[in-house]
């Protein structure tokens, strides 16, 4: 028979216990049951998992009274006994049937859970015996395990694969410890400055990735509740899934790999301004969870938090592979949604801010970065033949016409398209060819626009027209651009209140970009200014007298000129005054 009544102990058994059985080399070791009564044989097999214990009854009846009760219901003939489903297998059972016999057992993280159960699987309470194992155990977790947060992870860790541990509701109290521990390691990192930071949470963050992913979950969400930082949480997710998903090949049948990116995605903390979770991981769990098809929940929660964030993406960002059945190369309908959670965000950001210039500058930057990105981001999927052109109007077209300063971007984008894709029908060429704004283009594009024989006759005719009418606005001198009608704020009988409303909004939206595109301008203009100053100062270093010898001739000359100027317009205005006393008389 196998287990300790007819096998040597083990060597860490006989170091732990406190009754250790002196044995000769030459003698063979004694067993279990002959270290304690050498001279009474044992009287029950206690069969766990297929192994046999050859043990005594009273030392079990003692202590267990799972065991009396059996004992009391056993029938004289019969000596054996069976335990089913016994908590933590043979080695387990071993060690309590240890604790049973008086011997001294080492408790450590690691088997506390096994032991608790298997306590409690014996009913080793303490109606039977004073100091009893279950006792002893609760002891151990309250006074040792709970009280330190790497020794609290490892005893959750354990529980992962003992069910029994949910009834004594260890889970629950390891959770509540951790979160405990992970605060007060905070409140001491705030105390020092040489802590303070990140890398005083760094080792248990790692500590946590040992967990799976249900019980990780619970100590997120109580963390949370518990007061411990944002930036700690994102810092242990980011770790977590890095772990997780490290060195995996992403499997879009993987229940468990389609569970960790859904979960990680529910325990992002909230983060409106997006400043807290980096873009990247945002994108890179997009990615992930787009490949192992997450729920759509998820994906419209991911796209939400990017578009938080979209001005600062970069154009790889956004070129995200389609996955499934999608001919086309890229998944151009994640890209509309975040573009459009993008769009809600400076809608809102509109309202809230009102007259306030500095916000209303801000997110009308935000807005004309995105439009640059957009506009790039049309031209690299357009040479894909796959790419319908319903999909790529509809990115065009959830763009408002303000979001850009010139339209060249877009006039790239949609002439790339063209020539991808010959076998368009006039009239669609006519239906995305609309988007174009001649008046917006800048000289070299409506040249290159006015050659282009991809384009429709009608576009070619507005190109040139546009360029005539700017041609001769130039030569007289008079030019209109940045005047805005207002005329539509005034509230008219035939517009309903609601409509006059939307006008006023989208003329104030009008107003502050021109601002915004000012600022922008004014910007620029100082940055050159800047330059020249530079400029002239090294040359005046370099060239000294010669320098300010060319800035006095200049000078001159502007004096000169000036002044011949002004004895011209003397010259007219002589002339007239004597034309008027001359048709009076």
């Amino acid at each position: 028979m196998a287990g300790i009544s007819n096998r040597p102990l083990s060597q860490s058994s006989s170091s732990t216990s406190s009754t250790s059985c002196n044995s000769r080399s030459s003698v063979p070791p004694p067993t279990f049951s002959t270290c304690i009564f050498s001279d009474v044989a044992g009287d029950i097999t206690v069969v766990v998992d297929g192994e046999s214990f050859l043990l005594h009854k009273f030392p079990l009846v003692a202590r267990c009274g799972k065991m009396r009760k059996i004992m009391r219901d056993l029938k004289d003939s019969s000596s054996s006994i069976e335990l089913r489903d016994f908590p933590g297998g043979p080695l387990t059972f071993e060690l309590a049937m240890k604790f049973c016999y008086g011997i001294n057992l080492e408790i450590t993280p690691s088997n506390v859970v096994d032991l608790r159960c298997a306590a409690g699987y014996l009913e080793m309470t303490e109606d039977y015996k004073e100091d009893n194992l279950i006792s002893q155990t609760e002891s151990y977790l309250d006074k040792t395990a709970f009280r330190n947060l790497k020794k609290s992870v490892q005893v959750l860790t354990s529980c992962e694969r003992q069910e029994l541990s949910e009834k004594f509701k260890i889970p629950d109290r390891c959770v509540e410890a951790i979160a405990m521990n992970a605060c007060r390691e905070q409140l001491v990192s705030n105390l020092s400055e040489e802590l303070k930071g990140r890398d005083c949470l760094a080792w248990w963050i790692e500590q946590l990735s040992a967990l799976g992913i249900d019980y990780y979950t619970r100590v997120v969400s109580v963390m949370a509740r518990t007061g411990v930082r944002s930036e700690s949480i994102v810092a242990s997710l980011m770790h977590y899934s890095q772990e997780s998903l490290k060195g995996v090949i992403v499997d879009r049948n993987c229940q468990g790999q389609r569970e960790i990116v859904e979960a990680i995605v529910t325990l992002l903390p909230c983060d409106e301004r997006g400043s807290i979770i980096p873009l990247s991981f945002l994108l890179g769990m997009l990615k992930i969870g787009i490949t192992l098809g997450i729920e759509i929940s998820y994906r419209l929660e991911l796209e939400r938090r990017i578009g938080q964030q979209l001005e600062s993406v970069s154009l790889d960002d956004l070129l995200i592979p389609s996955v499934g059945r999608e001919e086309s190369m890229y998944d151009v309908d994640t890209v509309h949604r975040i573009l459009a959670c993008f769009l809600e965000r400076v809608d809102e950001e509109d309202e809230e801010s009102g007259c306030d210039s500095d916000s209303t500058g801000h997110y009308h930057g935000s807005l004309l970065k995105v439009g640059r990105i957009m506009d790039a981001y049309l031209a690299e999927i357009a040479p894909d033949p796959y790419l319908s052109l319903q999909k790529f109007t509809a990115i065009i077209e959830r763009l408002p016409d303000y979001a850009r300063m010139v339209d060249d971007g877009i006039y790239r984008a949609i002439d790339v398209y063209l020539k991808a894709h010959p076998l368009m029908t006039e009239e669609e060429r006519k239906s995305l060819c609309k988007f174009i704004d001649c008046n917006k283009l800048s000289q070299d594009a409506s040249n290159h626009m006015a050659q282009n024989d991809r384009l429709p006759v009608q576009m070619v005719v507005r190109v040139l027209y546009s360029e005539q009418m700017r041609l001769k606005k130039a030569l007289s001198g008079d030019s209109d651009e940045g005047v805005l009608d207002l005329s539509s704020g005034v509230l008219n009988r035939a517009v309903s209140p609601r409509d006059n409303y939307a006008s006023l909004r989208r003329e104030n939206r009008e107003l502050k970009l021109e601002i915004a595109r000012m600022r922008v301008r004014v910007s620029e203009l100082e940055k050159e200014q800047t330059l020249m100053k530079e400029g002239m100062m090294e040359r005046s270093g370099n060239n000294g007298g010669t320098f300010l010898t060319s800035l006095s001739k200049g000078i001159g000359k502007i004096g000169i000129f000036g002044g011949e100027n002004r004895q011209k317009v003397n010259r007219k205005s002589r002339s007239v005054s004597e034309r008027k006393t001359s048709r009076k008389r």
